[in-house]
């Protein structure tokens, strides 16, 4: 396989990578003797053209609550490490009025912050108070790096929030967080939140998770979440009142296939097609069984709608055989230029070091393009050059 450029590894000074590393171009590495893994990875293309990337660390040995800052002034060939944050954790970067945000928690299941960058990254507020960043307290908030949507001159962000506070998704509450375009964003009181609505009880799906804010073509709010299943992947849709004020699922229509519905997915509209595009970690058919899907992680698809319910496999971007050491998950993604889509990957991948101590617990950072998007198919090679895998209707 054709495994990109040498690696940048950020905080760790270590010893070049062995020559098997993983396709495209590596921002971080920790090796899994570390103790530290590769979280909530976010892309931002700033107006002049650079790149900044983020990512959390999580695992064993990881600092609670840090988010290490990338940067790149070649369209992602390399990258230099900007700056550590602490007390931000699950994080997507987002750009208003020209100006770079990083909006997520303090910590796992901590409160809701928002930190602004005026020099493209190097530097951020500090989240001291209500007034500076700290959006809403008393903990419990989960996320991941989901989309900030602009919808009738209101930013909207999905959260959830966990009730009781114990274990892992089966109690998080989807809650729907939206501030005014001209507010101070920064400010506690600039931002609504909708009441929180419980996942419904149904056998299909054990949690929803790390929701996308849409508009629909028929120009209504969605939240579409990722839904934790055992069998086929799907999402939930799930109706934002105009006021963000509440939220609202319907049992009977609010469920649907979705390829890569099981893992953390970010939607996006493309108005050349007129068709709405995510990057995801599918399951492919041959893999169907083998574990649950949320556990299937090697294979990330291209995917497209033209509704946001009836989903398609365009394209396998990167596959690798193997799924319980390798995964390519949490993918955030942008359209860059006219034909283009560039992302970051949470990917665990062989290093030479031990590889990654599972699919889940990544350790790497990767950056990757996908040129001409529009035209892929389900023929093309893989991202790093090698033949994709056999296409199979089960499981997409």
């Amino acid at each position: 396989m054709n495994r990109g450029k040498s690696p940048n590894r950020g905080a760790n000074e270590l010893e070049p990578l062995a020559p098997d590393m993983p396709p495209g171009v590596v921002v971080a590495h920790y090796p899994q003797s570390s103790g530290v893994y590769v979280g909530s990875p976010s892309l931002i293309i700033l107006p002049t053209g650079d790149y900044v990337a983020t990512h959390d660390l999580f695992g064993p040995h990881a600092p609670p609550g840090h988010t290490h800052v990338y940067g790149s002034r070649d369209r992602g060939a390399t990258w230099s490490r900007l700056v550590q944050l602490t007390d931000q954790f699950w994080s997507n970067l987002f750009l208003h009025r020209r100006t770079l945000y990083l909006f997520g928690t303090s910590r796992e299941y901590g409160n809701v912050i928002l930190r602004r960058s005026e020099d493209g990254g190097k530097n951020w507020s500090i989240p001291r108070d209500k007034n500076s960043g700290i959006i809403r307290d008393g903990g419990q908030y989960h996320c991941a790096p989901m989309p900030v949507a602009i919808w009738k001159n209101r930013l909207w962000r999905a959260f959830e929030r966990r009730d009781p506070a114990r274990g892992w998704a089966e109690n998080f509450q989807s809650v729907v967080m939206s501030a005014s375009e001209s507010a101070d964003l920064l400010r506690s009181d600039s931002w609504f939140i909708s009441r929180p609505l419980s996942r419904p009880r149904l056998p299909a799906i054990g949690a929803w998770l790390e929701g996308n804010i849409v508009e629909t073509r028929e120009g209504t709010l969605v939240n579409v979440l990722r839904a934790d299943t055992r069998q086929d992947e799907m999402a939930a849709i799930v109706e934002v009142a105009p006021d963000g004020r509440s939220e609202r699922f319907d049992p009977a229509a609010g469920l649907i296939p979705f390829p890569g519905g099981a893992k953390k997915f970010t939607i996006r509209f493309d108005p050349q097609t007129g068709r709405y595009w995510s990057v995801a970690t599918i399951q492919l058919g041959t893999d169907k069984g083998k574990a649950a899907p949320g556990s299937i992680r090697n294979t990330l698809a291209l995917t497209a709608s033209p509704d946001l319910r009836h989903w398609e496999v365009m394209s396998i971007l990167l596959h690798h055989p193997e799924f319980i050491h390798h995964g390519f998950q949490y993918v955030d993604w942008q359209f860059d230029g006219s034909d283009d889509i560039a992302f970051v990957c949470r990917t665990a991948f062989d290093d030479g070091e031990g590889g990654a101590h599972n699919c889940h617990d990544s350790n790497f950072l990767t950056f990757h393009r996908v040129s001409r998007f529009r035209e892929r198919t389900m023929r093309d090679p893989l991202l790093d050059g090698d033949i994709p895998p056999p296409p199979t209707k089960a499981g997409l």
